[in-house]
């Protein structure tokens, strides 16, 4: 599943975490619960009416009242200075079109669909890092490539009916541009810390948001209301829950935690919409879990060769 904010690769995690394990898993576990109670309350949204950009504009604004009390309890408002500015703007516009393609998917297609489909993130992301960073794909991820996109076929079923054609290609699209995210983050990772990279895109994200909203920015019943203050608060709550992870476990650790989303998608889009995931999902699904995990397996691994 997408993340609100993608995290940096795993080297870049922060030097002062401290290693409680079993609490980082823990926090993981939360987010993954609070990140998909999110995006059910998208599609909730959606059917009701409220545009896909509005979501995104409360998402974010939402992402705004969090990092300035973060950032305060942390490094402080000084460490939030960049000498980058151009490249948070563009992440904040790739960011803006992967959140925007993937709250749509998530209105258009069953909540494990895509939850499941959002799993091929990392797989699409070392394809990107062959063109976009010119770093080497050996054999092995080029096999776990392969697999990841073998489950996303056994989980669309191209032809079927089962999942609209244009519900797929959305998703894929925000899997995509998710990705090359990531890539970018990895590059801003270099010099910018997690805070003041996610500070930045919250921040900056409100300007071509807040002009949206001008066109489509409409009024709604107190139940939708609900459901968008619930949509925001979901949305930090998993945020912070990634952020507290990644400071009592490294990402190898808590990473496979996200995995858990598919289980919570299952129940909610069950309880909800009494919408069960068809067998072939639970098919493709390991296909694409597994892929994904052998290729942060790999990285983890060929990062801690490469420092000795």
């Amino acid at each position: 599943m997408a993340l609100p904010d993608p995290l940096p690769a795993p080297e870049s995690a922060p030097a002062a975490s401290i290693n409680r394990p079993l609490y980082g898993i823990a926090a993981r576990l939360f987010s993954a619960i609070f990140l998909t109670a999110m995006f059910a309350c998208v599609k909730l949204a959606s059917a009701r009416g409220v545009h896909v950009l509005e979501s995104v504009f409360y998402r974010q604004l939402m992402g705004v009242l969090l990092m300035v009390p973060v950032a305060l309890a942390g490094p402080g408002l000084a460490a939030l200075k960049t000498q980058r500015p151009w490249t948070h703007a563009s992440r904040m516009v790739v960011g803006m079109v992967a959140m925007t393609l993937n709250f749509l998917s998530f209105a258009l297609l069953p909540i494990a669909e895509a939850t499941a489909i959002g799993f091929m993130v990392p797989v699409v992301a070392t394809l990107l890092s062959i063109f976009l960073l010119r770093e080497s794909v050996g054999v092995h991820r080029w096999g776990a490539i392969a697999i990841g996109l073998t489950g996303v076929l056994v989980v669309i079923q191209p032809g079927d009916g089962h999942i609209p054609p244009t519900g797929a290609l959305v998703a894929m699209c925000g899997v995509a541009m998710t990705a090359w995210v990531s890539i970018l983050i990895r590059k801003l990772g270099a010099t910018e810390s997690p805070v003041t990279t996610m500070f930045w895109f919250s921040v900056s994200s409100m300007v071509p948001l807040g002009i949206a909203m001008l066109f489509v920015g409409q009024a709604h019943d107190a139940q939708t209301w609900g459901i968008i203050a619930l949509m925001g608060l979901f949305g930090a709550a998993a945020q912070l829950g990634i952020t507290w992870s990644l400071r009592l476990a490294p990402v190898s650790v808590v990473l496979p935690m996200d995995y858990s989303s598919l289980i919570w998608a299952a129940l909610i889009g069950w309880l909800i919409w009494q919408n069960w995931p068809v067998p072939a999902t639970w098919i493709g699904a390991p296909l694409i879990i597994g892929s994904g995990l052998y290729i942060a397996w790999r990285e983890n691994r060929l990062a801690r060769l490469r420092k000795g």
